[in-house]
């Protein structure tokens, strides 16, 4: 991890890359594979540029322009990193969390209060995820399953929002555990305000909390979205606690099963509680069901085993091996003889560009989207059942 005040030439070009406007991860990793550095980068011509595939004409001009503010962009951004009492990970460090890297779209710079420790006590992570508006129950069994498994050794990952995760973040602290918060909001903020102090004993015992967004970056609902994948992609797998049919939760279940090949599970709750409609859900499509957290250990087991060969690469390398959501839609798709439903027209839109499988980025420009609103209308049809992921694409559900 690298201090704001010495940060390394690639470093401080790797930043800089996520400081210009509609660069996300996709696009930073398709200049800097075809051109090697960013400084070849920042020298290319618009020409150039635009010949890499999913950039063009118009985003190429976009680069060219926001590479001429970039050393101002990226003191300011160091200045407020430093303040906040954060360092920098990048793609290219070996303090990056492995599992992280594996996945499509992963984030180029992480900022990180506290410190990770993906080679010793971050090895072995396991996501908690559930609903803000929980239970007593939910609340009862985010504790019981977070201090299980930060006795056990594993990391604890969630997000750092009320209900299910602060209880899950508590639980593996007052166990003697690590956990990480993942926000979805940047490093210098604080979203939910009153996790403040929740957030500085994380980051003093020893753990860490994180985010890929500027320093500065207000918690927007269009962030949310992409903060789930890393939550996903930190962890051997996730375990769902209470979760609605409607629960950012499911996305990131989704991500897990889908996209990053990773194990999922969910704690059942009462039958007739709408709170737990989500996880019974997931259960009823394939989820493991778990009791407690020796259970989730038993599930763990074959992926840890792996990690520690140095090849957990090779079992995730297929996602749908999990098969948790690959070809199973049906509870979610649109009847036959309503194909648009109740849709904005901007999801029409974004719908009508998907004649093949899209990044984010590239739905974004094809429909004139800003990087945060058309993740949030992709959650959205996601949730829905009309657009499902591929690895780092979009595609119709059907």
């Amino acid at each position: 991890m690298h201090a704001p005040d010495a940060l390394p030439t690639a470093a401080r070009g790797m930043l800089a890359l996520t400081l210009v406007p509609g660069m996300g991860p996709v696009r930073i990793a398709r200049v800097l594979e075809a051109f090697g550095s960013f400084e070849r980068v920042r020298a290319a011509s618009g020409a150039q540029l635009a010949r890499v595939p999913g950039i063009g004409d118009k985003v190429a001009r976009a680069i060219l322009e926001g590479l001429k503010q970039t050393d101002d962009f990226v003191d300011r951004e160091l200045e407020r990193v430093a303040s906040a009492g954060a360092t920098i990970v990048t793609l290219a460090d070996d303090a990056y969390p492995p599992l992280l890297r594996q996945i499509p779209a992963a984030p180029p710079v992480l900022t990180v209060r506290g410190s990770l420790r993906p080679h010793h006590e971050d090895r072995y992570p396991i996501a908690i995820v559930g609903s803000r508006r929980c239970t007593h129950y939910g609340i009862e069994q985010a504790a019981r399953f977070g201090a299980g498994l930060g006795r056990a050794g594993l990391a604890v990952v969630s997000g750092g929002a009320r209900g299910i995760d602060s209880a899950a973040h508590r639980g593996a602290m007052d166990a003697g555990g690590r956990t990480i918060a993942v926000l979805g909001c940047g490093i210098a903020k604080c979203y939910p305000p009153e996790n403040a102090s929740l957030f500085d004993r994380i980051a003093n015992e020893g753990g860490a909390v994180i985010s890929e967004l500027p320093a500065d970056t207000g918690p927007n609902a269009d962030n949310f979205p992409a903060r789930n994948r890393i939550i996903s992609g930190l962890a051997l797998g996730v375990l769902v606690i209470e979760a609605g049919l409607k629960s950012g939760a499911l996305i990131t279940a989704r991500h897990a099963a889908d996209d990053h090949g990773r194990e999922v599970m969910g704690v059942p709750g009462r039958v007739d509680s709408s709170a737990s409609d989500g996880t019974h859900e997931l259960l009823r499509q394939g989820a493991h069901l778990v009791r407690s957290p020796g259970d989730v250990i038993e599930v763990l087991e074959s992926h840890a085993r792996h990690l520690h060969a140095g090849a957990h690469d090779a079992i995730t390398a297929d996602p749908t091996r999990n098969g948790l959501f690959a070809g199973n839609h049906e509870a979610h798709e649109t009847p036959a003889d309503d194909p648009v439903g109740d849709l904005s027209n901007t999801q029409r839109a974004i719908l009508a560009h998907l004649t093949e499988p899209r990044s984010a980025e590239d739905l974004g420009e094809l429909a004139g989207l800003d990087a945060g609103r058309i993740r949030a209308e992709l959650t959205m049809l996601e949730l829905a059942g009309r657009v499902r992921r591929a690895g780092s694409t979009f595609q119709k559900a059907r």
